[in-house]
This record gives C-alpha cells, sequence and structure tokens, in this order.
C-alpha cells in the first residue's frame, strides 16, 4: 500500500524472530510512519522478538499482543506476525500500559484518560469529540478485564472502546501484551486513535438462541467458576441440555454450544473455557449467582459477516482497514466446518488485519465468540498537514 493511504500493512511468516521483525521494518517503515500494531503467534521467542521490534523500529511507538491465531493481508494464518502501520498526517496516537490489572482503579483510569487525550491532542488533527476511538489488549488469562474495562468504559465517557484479550494459539498458559520494548503478563496496553477519518467501532456474532434455560444456582465469581446449573451439577446439566456425554465436552463442543446472557433483546455470549474434575465448569467471562443462560446454537458464518459490512460500506464508504478482534472459538469452528479459507478470503477482500482473541470487548463490555472492531474509512480529501 501507499504511504498517502494512511495504513500500510504488513505479515511474516519467518520463524526466527530477528528476521519476522526485519521483515515487518521492510513493508512498514516510511518517513511517515508513526505508530505500529502487530499481533503474533505465542510460538515466537517473545524476548527475542520484542528486542528485534524496539531494534528495528527504533523511535517508532508498537504495541501489541500474542495471539490464538493471525488475521494477515493474506487471510488467516498461523504460526506468523501481521502488522499495520499508521501514517501520522491521517492518526494521532497515544497508548499506555496498565502494569497490573488488578490494581487498576476508576481513579487510575481517569488519569490515564487525561494523559490519553492530552497525548492525542498534541498533534491537533481533529477534535477529540466524535473524531477518537480507544484500542485496549488485555492479558487475556488474568481474570481482571471486567474490572478494568468498567473503570476505561468509565473514563472514555462518549469515546467507543473496543478490544481483545491477548491469546496464546490455544495452549491456555502463557498470554502477553507488548509495550515499549518487551512482553508483559498480567497487563494492559490501552491505545487512543484520533483521526480525521471516518470509523465505526462494532461487534456482530452469528449465535441463535434456542428454547432451554440454564440457570447459574452456584457458581464463584471471582475465579469465573459454575459449580451448579438449575441445581445439578454444572457439567451434567450442560452435556444433558445439549445431548452429550460428559467425558466428550472439550472446546470444539463448548464454541458450537455456547451459552449467553440476554440483555433487553440482545443475547451476549458466556463461553466455556474448561470442565473439571468436580463437575465445574469455568467460563472466559464473567458469571454470577442467579444469572439466566440461554443455549445457544451457531448460524452461519458468512451471511453475517456479508450483512456487516454491506452496512459499514453504506455508512462509511470505501474501507481503508478493518482491525478485527475475533474470537478463537469462531475459528476453531470454521476449521471444523473446514470454511477457514472461504471466511479468510472475504475477510482479505474486506482488508481486515486482526487476531483471534480469548475475549473481546465492546464499549466497556466482555464478551465471547464475537466479531468486534473498527472500521475506517478511506476518507474523501486529505486531512490538514
Amino acid at each position: 500500500m501507499h504511504n498517502h493511504e494512511g495504513v500500510v500493512s504488513a505479515m511474516s511468516q519467518a520463524i526466527d524472530a530477528g528476521q519476522a521483525a526485519e521483515e515487518l521494518a521492510r513493508q512498514l517503515l516510511h518517513p511517515y510512519l508513526g505508530f505500529v500494531l502487530f499481533f503474533c503467534s505465542a510460538s515466537y521467542d517473545l524476548q527475542a522478538l520484542g528486542n528485534a521490534l524496539q531494534h528495528c523500529f527504533g523511535s517508532v511507538r508498537v504495541v501489541g499482543c500474542t495471539s490464538a491465531g493471525e488475521i494477515t493481508p493474506q487471510g488467516y494464518g498461523r504460526n506468523c506476525v501481521t502488522a499495520m502501520g499508521f501514517n501520522h498526517a491521517h492518526f494521532s496516537i497515544a497508548t499506555e500500559l496498565i502494569d497490573q490489572v488488578e490494581h487498576f482503579s476508576l481513579i487510575d483510569a481517569q488519569h490515564m484518560v487525561e494523559r490519553l487525550v492530552g497525548g492525542c491532542r498534541s498533534n491537533t488533527l481533529a477534535p477529540i469529540k466524535g473524531n477518537t476511538f480507544a484500542l485496549t489488549l488485555l492479558d487475556g488469562l488474568s481474570s481482571r478485564e471486567e474490572m478494568v474495562l468498567a473503570a476505561l468504559s468509565a473514563a472514555l465517557g462518549d469515546i467507543p472502546h473496543f478490544g481483545g484479550s491477548a491469546g496464546d494459539d490455544n495452549f491456555l498458559t502463557h498470554t502477553h501484551v507488548y509495550f515499549n520494548g518487551a512482553f508483559h503478563s498480567g497487563a494492559a496496553v490501552v491505545v487512543l486513535v484520533n483521526t480525521w477519518l471516518d470509523f465505526e467501532v462494532f461487534t456482530t456474532h452469528h449465535i441463535l438462541p434456542r428454547a432451554e434455560k440454564l440457570v447459574v444456582t452456584a457458581a464463584d465469581s471471582p475465579s469465573r467458576r459454575v459449580f451448579e446449573l438449575n441445581a445439578e451439577p454444572a457439567a451434567e446439566e450442560y452435556a444433558r441440555h445439549i445431548g452429550v456425554a460428559v467425558a466428550d465436552l472439550d472446546h470444539r463442543i463448548f464454541a458450537a454450544h455456547p451459552l449467553a446472557v440476554r440483555i433487553h433483546d440482545q443475547y451476549y455470549v458466556r463461553a466455556i473455557q474448561q470442565v473439571h474434575d468436580d463437575l465445574s465448569l469455568s467460563f472466559y467471562c464473567a458469571v454470577e449467582n442467579g444469572i439466566v443462560l440461554t443455549v445457544m446454537e451457531p448460524g452461519p458464518i458468512l451471511p453475517n459477516l456479508q450483512n456487516l459490512f454491506d452496512g459499514l460500506h453504506t455508512r462509511l464508504g470505501d474501507l481503508l482497514l478493518t482491525i478485527g478482534c475475533d474470537c478463537f472459538l469462531r475459528r476453531l469452528e470454521l476449521e471444523d466446518a473446514d470454511t477457514l479459507e472461504q471466511i479468510g478470503g472475504f475477510l482479505q477482500d474486506q482488508r481486515v488485519l486482526g487476531f483471534n482473541t480469548y475475549g473481546e470487548q465492546f464499549n466497556g463490555m466482555h464478551i465471547n465468540q464475537t466479531f468486534t472492531g473498527v472500521a475506517i474509512a478511506r476518507g474523501r480529501a486529505p486531512g490538514p498537514h
């Protein structure tokens, strides 16, 4: 892509961290490069990759996170790194690290948002109101997303906000965010983007409700663990409703039969992470005693995405880039149905770059099994210089 476009995209499939960083730099570096966002497989030597990125990009700020699969300029990828570079004539971007997510308070969030807004304002590209969105990348295994997001959402006010939880190629052991030359765990990165280009923050999912209802009758909220559904052992009751044996419960079953909580007329998926020996279930999102979960099943993914992008094109015109946070459970489903290439091709045509997440965020809510992100329009006239 050309420099005047505002965003340059890149990817590297090099296994060696130094080589991967060099390949990204070759594709992204130009005189107006102001900021780089990347998503990488957790299979890299992260310390080596962190050092190499810092070396290759010098004074350009680089942030990113590990993923459970990448969305690249060539569609879905694995064991690779995908990246995008933002032109500072189009985008004014400020970033902060939340070092320890468990100690992050509303006051911290308010101070952070003030600093971020000040950082964006310093380039006087466009007024903050109506021209700014926030992106958060969270350590996907920290279990503190809700608290951090509630504080940030309150502090951000009208500024739309989306993001994803870092992944680690489905191992569920170590997820990291990258900031200031190093990978961090138990942390989060907040990116505030101010631009004169039009954009829209969105979320969509393809999950349809069935009739069955499961009431959480015993749960431990802090650990997101449910012991009983409808006053029966959680795993047994869940397995009975979807018609499988408890012994067969795994990632793919959970992806094919998610549970959701209904808020007004919208369903928000609460995805199951794992089943324990005591027949309790761990979730990726907050679950409390007394909530009613609806048994859901996935509909077809492609019509839902086509609908989304038809609407975005109608409202925004030609799209320059969409940054997508795509739940890794959706990817498992596509792999199972052998439609990964087809959907990857569609995302490629729509200029989507992003990653498969362990959870998505939309305006302060932590959700699962969605495709959430921001679409940025190409813009009709050059902005102020």
